[in-house]
C-alpha cells in the first residue's frame, strides 16, 4: 500500500460496535476474582459449556453474566456466525478489499467434512468430495504398502504448518503408535536436524513424506534433495520410498520421481493442513487408518459445534470471546496455553503458528489500518513442568498473563500408581485446578514477599482422556477459536504475507553466495544496498 505511513487510522468497525462501548464501560470495572466469597461453588457451577466431549471452566476468568451478554452482543454485531458458516460454505474468505491478496476460500474444514450430513453448498461439497478421494487414497495405499512393501520407518521433511501440525499430533497420539512403527521429522535448513535423523534410520526401511503446498519451499526442497542424497549413497532409488503431498501442477506433482503423490489446495492453509494428506499419510501409517479417521470425526463434529448459536454449546466462540475481553478491554498481551497431558508437549507450538500466523495482522479486510490490538504472543509448555519454572512470573510478575490450561480425567496408557494416597493423574488434575484458585485468589500475607495479588484469569478445557477423536475436538476448537476472533476484529487471518519478506532477503543473500561459489554467474542487487549484503556475505 503506498503512503500506509501517512494514512490516518480509521475508526474501525470493531471500535464502533455498539457492545465494543459498552464492554469498554465494564471493563473499568472488572470483577476482583481475589476478594473472599468471589469463586463460591454457584459461580464455578454456573460459569461453564459443555460439547463434544469437554467442558470449558471459566469461572475463574474475569467475567460477569453482564460481560458475557456484551460478549455475545459484539458476536452478533461482527456476524461472526455467519462468516463461520460462510468459511465452511466455502465462499471467498481470504482476500483483502481492492489489493491484491490470494482471494480464496478456506476450506480445511472440508478435509474432515465426512460425517453426517456435511456442507450443502457447492463449493464445499466440491471440496469434500476432492479430499475424500484423497483419503481413499491413501487406504489403499497403505494397504498396498504393507502387502508389497517392508517399510516400518517414515522421515517427514516439510517446515512450518508442513511439521508443526503433524509433529504435535503424532506425540499427542504415540501411545497408539502401532508396533514396530518409527517417525522421524525433519524441518530446519540447518544441515544438523537431517543429519541426526539420518543416524537413526534404517534406510532400506524407510518412507521419505516430503511436503510443500507450492512444491518449492526451500527449506523443505533442501532437506529432500539431502535425503535423496543418502538414499543415492546407500545404493536405493529415491523414487521407491519418497512420496510427495503438494498442490496439483507444482514441480513435486510429479510421480517419476515419487512412489505416490498426494494432492492438497490452494483452500488448505498450511497451519490448517494437518486433518489433509499433510498430516493424514504419517498419521495413518503411524497408527492405522482408522485413527486417523477418528481424528476426522472428532475436528468434524467441533466444526459443527462452531456454528451453534448458544453459546453454552459453542466452546470455540465462547473461548474466542473471553480472549477477545482479556486482550482487548483488558489489556492482557499474551495468552499462555498449559496443557496438563505430557502428550500434548508440542502442541502450544502448533497453536503458536495457528494463532500467532493468522491474527498477527495490523490491517483490516477493507485495507485500513487497525486502531486497536489483533493476535496475542502466545506461548506455553505442558503442566507441571511449567509450575517449576515461568509460573513464578505468572504468579508474581507485574504483566498478568491469562492461561488457557488442558487436561484430562484419565491417562492414555492407564498405568498408573497410587502413592500417598492418590494416584498420579489424581495430583495432576488436582496441580491444574489448585493452580487455576490460586492465580484468582491469591494470598495476601503480611509477608511481601509471599504475597499474589491473586485476581489473574485462567480457564479450562476438561476432556475424558486424550483419544484420536478427543484430539481432532481439540484442534478443531483452536483452529475455529482463532477463526472466530478474525471475524470479530475484521481481519484476514487466512493469509500470512509476513513470512515472505524474510524469504525474499534470504535468497538475495544465497544468490551472491552462488555467485561466489560461481564468478560467472551474475550477482544479485538489493535496494537497500550491495554494501549491505557484501557485509552479509563476509558473515555467511
Amino acid at each position: 500500500m503506498t503512503n500506509i505511513k501517512e494514512e490516518v487510522r480509521s475508526h474501525s468497525l470493531f471500535r464502533a460496535y455498539p457492545a465494543t462501548k459498552k464492554l469498554e464501560e465494564l471493563a473499568r470495572h472488572p470483577i476482583d476474582l481475589s476478594l473472599p466469597d468471589q469463586l463460591t461453588p454457584e459461580r464455578l457451577a454456573t460459569y461453564y459449556a459443555e460439547s463434544c466431549g469437554y467442558r470449558l471452566l471459566y469461572g475463574t476468568e474475569k467475567v460477569t453474566e453482564e460481560v458475557i451478554q456484551a460478549l455475545n452482543q459484539l458476536a452478533q454485531e461482527a456476524h461472526a456466525l455467519e462468516k463461520m458458516r460462510r468459511m465452511q460454505d466455502g465462499e471467498v474468505m481470504n482476500y483483502i478489499e481492492n489489493y491484491p491478496c490470494e482471494n480464496r476460500p478456506v476450506l480445511h474444514t472440508a478435509t474432515r467434512d465426512f460425517f453426517g450430513q456435511s456442507r450443502r453448498a457447492p463449493q464445499a461439497q466440491e471440496a469434500g468430495k476432492l479430499a475424500r478421494l484423497e483419503a481413499e487414497k491413501l487406504k489403499s495405499f497403505l494397504a498396498k504398502v504393507e502387502l508389497e512393501k517392508n517399510f516400518d520407518e517414515i522421515i517427514m521433511v516439510g517446515i512450518g504448518g508442513s511439521d508443526l501440525g503433524p509433529r504435535a499430533h503424532y506425540h499427542a497420539l504415540e501411545y497408539l503408535l502401532k508396533p514396530g512403527r518409527k517417525i522421524h521429522f525433519i524441518s530446519n535448513v540447518d544441515p544438523d536436524d537431517a543429519a541426526a535423523v539420518l543416524k537413526k534410520v534404517n534406510l532400506k526401511r524407510t518412507l521419505v513424506v516430503a511436503i510443500s503446498k507450492s512444491g518449492t519451499t526451500l527449506e523443505t526442497a533442501t532437506n529432500e534433495e539431502l535425503v535423496r542424497a543418502k538414499f543415492k549413497a546407500a545404493g536405493l532409488s529415491p523414487r521407491e520410498h519418497f512420496i510427495s503431498v503438494t498442490m496439483p501442477g507444482t514441480p513435486m506433482d510429479n510421480r517419476d520421481n515419487y512412489l505416490e503423490t498426494f494432492h492438497m489446495w490452494d483452500w488448505i492453509g498450511g497451519r490448517y493442513s494437518t486433518t489433509s494428506m499433510v498430516g493424514g499419510v504419517m498419521l495413518a501409517f503411524a497408527f492405522g487408518f482408522d485413527v486417523y479417521w477418528e481424528l476426522l470425526r472428532g475436528a468434524h463434529d467441533m466444526d459443527q459445534a462452531a456454528l451453534e448459536t448458544d453459546l453454552k454449546k459453542n466452546l470455540s466462540l465462547l473461548s474466542a470471546l473471553i480472549g477477545i475481553w482479556n486482550h482487548n478491554f483488558l489489556g492482557y498481551p499474551t495468552l499462555a496455553i498449559i496443557p496438563y497431558a505430557q502428550a500434548l508437549h508440542r502442541f502450544p507450538a502448533h497453536l503458536q503458528q495457528v494463532d500467532m500466523e493468522s491474527n498477527g495482522k495490523s490491517l483490516t479486510q477493507q485495507a485500513q489500518l487497525v486502531d486497536f490490538q489483533t493476535g496475542p504472543v502466545l506461548w506455553g509448555e505442558p503442566g507441571t513442568n511449567g509450575q517449576h519454572s515461568f509460573f513464578q512470573l505468572i504468579h508474581q510478575g507485574t504483566a498478568g498473563v491469562p492461561v488457557l490450561m488442558i487436561g484430562f480425567k484419565k491417562s492414555q496408557y492407564g498405568e498408573d500408581l497410587e502413592w500417598e494416597g492418590t494416584t498420579s493423574q489424581e495430583k495432576l488434575l488436582a496441580n491444574l485446578f489448585a493452580q487455576s484458585l490460586a492465580l484468582a485468589t491469591g494470598q495476601h500475607p503480611d509477608n511481601p514477599n509471599q504475597y499474589f495479588s491473586g485476581n489473574r484469569p485462567t480457564e479450562i478445557l476438561l476432556g475424558e482422556k486424550l483419544t484420536p477423536y478427543s484430539l481432532g475436538v481439540l484442534l478443531s476448537f483452536y483452529e475455529n477459536r482463532v477463526a472466530f476472533q478474525g471475524f470479530i476484529w475484521g481481519i484476514n487471518s487466512f493469509d500470512q504475507e509476513g513470512v515472505q519478506l524474510g524469504k525474499k532477503l534470504a535468497n538475495k543473500i544465497i544468490e551472491r553466495l552462488v555467485a561466489q561459489h560461481h564468478p560467472t554467474e551474475e550477482k544479485s542487487s538489493y535496494p537497500l544496498g550491495d554494501a549491505y549484503l557484501k557485509h552479509l556475505e563476509s558473515l555467511c
